[in-house]
């Protein structure tokens, strides 16, 4: 007990202390089962999606795109040579005016494309006309571009509000988020970054990769995190796969994955 208390400070006691109440609150208010889906939903309002309920062992990998042209290409090899013939990209709308032949290549692989906005910054912090309009014209050149209306949604960063998802919404869109994050932008390690998807998937699950030049390491852990997946008895879908899968229904806390994050950080781990 004194050694526990000897490595966290009394910052970290704190924030221990603020996430575990949190995490109670939560507990109160949401029976929390694997594959729970999050946040800000009501009956009648729009929610963001991290997973789905199914005891299938189905997993969607999911890669953005928001600038670069030397990752997207080495990952695309990646997932044809391991055979995986389901996954869903999330492109930028400048980036992919400016990569039509890649975006091409993503489409003739079979892969599903959904938008990851135009401008990418915090979609909270702009007015409802300027979201609307960020929504619309990524709408309006993926459409374009890739010959097919769009219908799933990661906003840039990851950032949203109720504003942000009921103008979505409004647009026919589903906010996609995830609930295992690889952290490959970080750039940790090949092994950090198979150990966190490897360890943390789950039936239904969707994970976050990208495939973006800021990312140096997504190709070497890819074929790992392919064939150690599938060694668990995973099959390789889509979001809207999933989407199916289920009977998606939000509740008014953050998911699981998020509760965990918030207490690793207080930890310090």
């Amino acid at each position: 007990m004194n050694n526990f208390f000897y490595v966290l400070n009394g910052k970290k006691i704190k924030r221990f202390f603020f996430v575990f109440a949190a995490a109670l609150f939560a507990a109160g208010v949401i029976y929390v089962e694997q594959g729970q889906v999050t946040v800000f939903s009501e009956e009648s309002a729009p929610s963001a999606i991290y997973s789905v309920s199914t005891n299938k062992k189905v997993i969607a990998l999911t890669f953005d795109i928001s600038w670069g042209d030397t990752r997207a290409e080495p990952i695309l090899k990646v997932l044809k040579e391991k055979n995986v013939q389901k996954a869903t990209f999330f492109l930028s709308s400048p980036w992919s005016k400016t990569h039509p032949e890649i975006v091409k290549a993503i489409q003739q692989q079979g892969f599903e494309i959904g938008s990851h906005g135009h401008k990418h910054t915090n979609y909270s912090s702009l007015s409802d006309e300027e979201i609307s309009r960020q929504i619309s014209t990524a709408h309006t050149i993926l459409t374009e571009v890739t010959g097919q209306a769009p219908k799933l949604l990661r906003l840039p960063n990851g950032d949203f509000d109720k504003r942000v998802l009921k103008i979505a919404a409004n647009q026919g869109y589903k906010v996609i988020q995830w609930d295992t994050d690889s952290q490959d932008w970080m750039n940790k390690g090949v092994q950090t970054i198979v150990d966190r998807v490897v360890k943390k998937a789950h039936p239904g699950d969707i994970v976050l990769l990208h495939a973006s030049d800021s990312v140096k390491q997504t190709q070497e852990a890819l074929p790992i995190i392919i064939d150690e997946l599938r060694k668990q008895g995973y099959e390789f879908v889509t979001v809207t796969d999933l989407l199916q899968e289920a009977s998606v229904q939000g509740n008014e806390v953050r998911d699981q994955a998020w509760l965990q994050e918030q207490l690793e950080y207080a930890a310090g781990w």
